[in-house]
């Protein structure tokens, strides 16, 4: 059963990218909007996470505010799936035209330093639109990591997909991953990590919204490794065809303590920086897991995620 289940997966997510490319683009916004007004009303588990985590964010939320927060929420969450299915034939015109980052000086000025970039970005917007931005406007190659999904031919789709954008993609559970991340980094290079959620259970445990979870340290451990400079940012969609995004101030190395204590500094300065893009634009965090400790199993790890599920499916 669970063989079909993927070769399904595997060929509904073929069939998106072959035929909602090949849709108008206002056709495409309404077929979006149409498939998150339903997935909403059929309140299934995704929906219902993604009230609970808006719940951390908006605290003092009533029922009211939260069903709308949700329903924007799904609607900007399948905002992202129909621009993405689209990016592929998207024009490098309309991919400039497409998003407006404030302070992307610290980002360029950051790369031109020639000592490498970390940009680390929550699961807000849409950032493989942003990652088509950077290599186009910008001119900027960079690295990023996948999670491997299943079946693996979904995941060559994926990585597929991201590579004909300009970025190189390397597996998450690959042991030479952060290897090859350091190597990019102390050659001037880029790298763009979504960074928000903690995919092995391993990761350093930070305040976030009030409550504990944990997020990774690969960001703070390559900086502090390489030299590079770490960036947070934030993006979020603009009522016009427009996303929007910002570069945050770098977030600086300690001078003194451990490595696990300057991984921990670093890694909650980092998520009270997504908290300030969350908060601004609670309806585009596309948060639709369990995220904070207290709603994890008792062993800790993340639930069990499965891309098949529109109302509850994980964002490679």
């Amino acid at each position: 059963m669970s063989n079909v289940r993927e070769r399904l997966t595997d060929a509904l997510y073929g069939l998106a990218w072959t035929t909602v490319r090949k849709l108008p683009e206002s056709v495409a916004v309404r077929l979006g909007r149409t498939i998150a007004d339903v997935t909403w009303k059929q309140r299934g588990k995704g929906v219902q996470r993604l009230e609970s985590n808006y719940a951390r964010v908006v605290p003092g939320a009533s029922p009211e505010r939260l069903a709308e927060l949700s329903r924007a929420g799904m609607r900007s969450y399948l905002r992202y799936w129909m621009e993405s299915f689209r990016l592929p034939a998207w024009s490098e015109e309309r991919i400039r035209r497409g998003v407006e980052v404030q302070d992307v000086h610290r980002l360029t000025e950051g790369l031109a330093a020639g000592k490498g970039v970390v940009l680390a970005l929550p699961h807000l917007g849409n950032w493989d639109l942003a990652g088509a931005w950077v290599t186009t406007e910008l001119d900027t190659p960079f690295t990023t990591v996948a999670e491997r999904l299943k079946p693996e031919t979904l995941y060559d789709r994926f990585v597929a997909y991201r590579e004909g954008l300009g970025m190189e993609v390397l597996p998450h559970n690959g042991g030479s991953a952060f290897g090859t991340l350091a190597r990019r980094l102390r050659d001037g290079g880029l790298v763009c990590l979504v960074a928000d959620r903690d995919l092995s259970a391993s990761g350093v445990e930070v305040d976030f919204f009030g409550e504990k979870t944990r997020m990774p340290a690969g960001p703070a451990l390559l900086t502090q490794q390489t030299g590079a400079l770490l960036l947070p940012a934030a993006l979020w969609f603009d009522e016009t065809p427009v996303m929007k995004g910002r570069v945050h101030p770098p977030i600086a190395v300690p001078e003194s303590g451990t490595r696990q204590e300057k991984t921990s500094v670093m890694t909650q300065a980092l998520a009270d920086a997504f908290a300030m893009g969350i908060a601004d634009h609670p309806e585009d965090w596309h948060m639709l897991q369990r995220l904070w400790l207290a709603d994890l199993d008792p062993a800790g790890a993340p639930e069990n995620r499965d891309p098949a599920r529109a109302s509850g499916k994980e964002t490679p």
